[in-house]
């Protein structure tokens, strides 16, 4: 960007702006994922991270409500547990501090007893199938959800003798 002139880089700003919001518009997005979305576009990265520096000050990229959002919705609509939610935070570039807010408002409660939920829509789905085949699944269930192996077992074992 050396030879720009004034015009043609408030031009490419408004270009990656641009940009930003439209994939905004569709849902929120971490600042990672938006820088990733400028570089595929071929941005040049002193653009991208103006914009996104504006951006961010004026409240449109939130890391922190983004991870808070994603949190609540992956542990109500699919039942995952906190190390899956975040993993899943990690790889999409959120910082541990948003991470670590994000999974404070799940209570080691609400994880267990979603843990036996699961147990229990799994095992009523298993019914016509040998016990060991029901444990089997309905352990790596859980375990593809995040739970550790303990967790696992005692919501395994709790589902099991409420049938």
């Amino acid at each position: 960007m050396p030879w720009l002139t004034p015009d043609e880089h408030q031009q490419k700003v408004e270009a990656a702006r641009d940009i930003v919001l439209r994939r905004l518009d569709r849902s929120l997005a971490p600042r990672a994922a938006l820088a990733d979305l400028l570089e595929r576009r071929e941005v040049d990265p002193r653009v991208a991270q103006e914009v996104l520096d504006r951006l961010e000050s004026a409240g449109l990229i939130d890391d922190a409500a983004y991870a808070a959002t994603l949190a609540r919705t992956r542990f109500a609509e699919k039942g995952a547990a906190r190390r899956a939610i975040a993993e899943e935070l990690r790889r999409k570039g959120v910082g541990e501090r948003a991470i670590a807010s994000a999974l404070s408002q799940i209570e080691s409660g609400d994880e267990r007893e979603a843990a036996v939920t699961l147990a229990r829509k799994k095992l009523r789905l298993t019914e016509s199938l040998a016990p060991e085949v029901r444990r089997r699944r309905t352990l790596a269930l859980l375990g593809r959800k995040g739970y550790s192996a303990s967790v696992a077992a005692q919501a395994y074992e709790q589902a099991l003798s409420e049938l």
